[in-house]
């Protein structure tokens, strides 16, 4: 039992007896413990090098117990240390070999996932896998898990893990989905809606992602599903590119106490611009540089620069300043 922190069975034969008697004679031990006089001996000497005995220095001679946790913890800290300092070096070293094995072979790159069912599963498993974020596009009409299975994101939830869900306009209109989103928001779901979305995706740590293919599903063209399941490339990498593209533009949704969510058609409203530019709007009116508008709100030089610029067009102004007297006849600002 007590292998683990190096000792032999007849060693911890001894130890075990020494801790319940407290003292005992070399010649107590060997007749309580069915063991020889040398082999006593041999255990002592070694239990005793190890610091697990200690021995008097009066006749006669005895031994007593070194207490287990001054003894046999500090090993088992040891131990577990080394365990984690190897977990991590086996984790580096597979992901090593994954990279290698993605640059020479296509088929690790792209895995192509076909059927409900295996989809589900890849889907919760890459959720349990997640350690960080994960990033979804969801569009009306499931193809695998209705609104509301996914019971593997509240655990992900539970265990720090950050989502940022982007949802359509048609989503709300399924069965319970309005329900569904607001579970979600209140367990810790960060969640914007756009009018529209290309496609359906989920990225877990920015690392995977799962795409359908082709529709399938209740309200797909075709029996079963397609789905790729694409690792660290470059088309994952526009695929994380594209959900934050969608991001920026999005509404934030809002829960009110009463469970009513808000925003959920994807547009400004009256407003005719997005949180991201009303935002960066107020901030620009108020004399703030563009540089510092851009460490402010996570963006760009160049992204708010462009902004700006769609907004003077969106405005008919030619200015910043004509921007500026625009954005207040129009209500623009936060």
């Amino acid at each position: 039992m007590l292998e683990a922190v190096g000792l032999a069975p007849a060693e911890e034969t001894v130890y075990r007896l020494l801790v319940t008697l407290l003292t005992a004679s070399a010649d107590q031990i060997a007749e309580q413990s069915g063991l020889t006089a040398a082999e006593v001996e041999r255990v002592l000497t070694v239990l005793t090098e190890k610091g697990l005995v200690s021995a008097t220095d009066r006749a006669p001679r005895s031994f007593a117990a070194t207490p287990p946790d001054v003894a046999l913890l500090p090993h088992l800290q040891k131990q577990s240390d080394a365990l984690d300092h190897a977990r991590l070096a086996v984790t580096d070293l597979l992901e090593t070999y994954r990279r290698t094995r993605r640059r020479r072979d296509p088929d690790q790159l792209i895995e192509v996932i076909t059927g409900a069912e295996a989809l589900r599963q890849h889907l919760r498993r890459i959720q349990d896998d997640t350690r960080h974020e994960m990033l979804w596009f969801c569009k009306a009409q499931y193809v695998a898990m209705p609104s509301g299975s996914n019971e593997a994101e509240y655990d992900a939830l539970a265990r720090g893990v950050r989502y940022r869900v982007l949802y359509e306009r048609a989503f709300f209109d399924d069965s319970g989905a309005v329900a569904n989103v607001v579970r979600g928001m209140r367990a810790g779901e960060t969640a914007r809606a756009v009018p529209h979305l290309p496609l359906r995706l989920a990225i877990a740590d920015r690392s995977i992602a799962i795409c359908p293919l082709v529709p399938g599903g209740p309200s797909g063209s075709t029996e079963e599903p397609t789905t790729a399941l694409v690792r660290g490339s470059s088309l994952l990498e526009a695929l994380v590119a594209l959900f934050e593209r969608y991001w920026e533009d999005a509404v934030p949704l809002h829960v009110s106490e009463s469970g009513t969510v808000s925003g959920t058609d994807g547009s400004s409203g009256s407003h005719e611009l997005s949180a991201t530019d009303r935002q960066l709007l107020s901030l620009l009116v108020a004399g703030v540089a563009d540089k510092a508008i851009a460490s402010q709100m996570g963006l760009s030089r160049r992204t708010v620069q462009r902004r700006v610029q769609s907004m003077m067009a969106l405005a008919g102004a030619t200015t910043r300043m004509q921007l500026a007297w625009q954005a207040a006849q129009r209500n623009w600002m936060c």
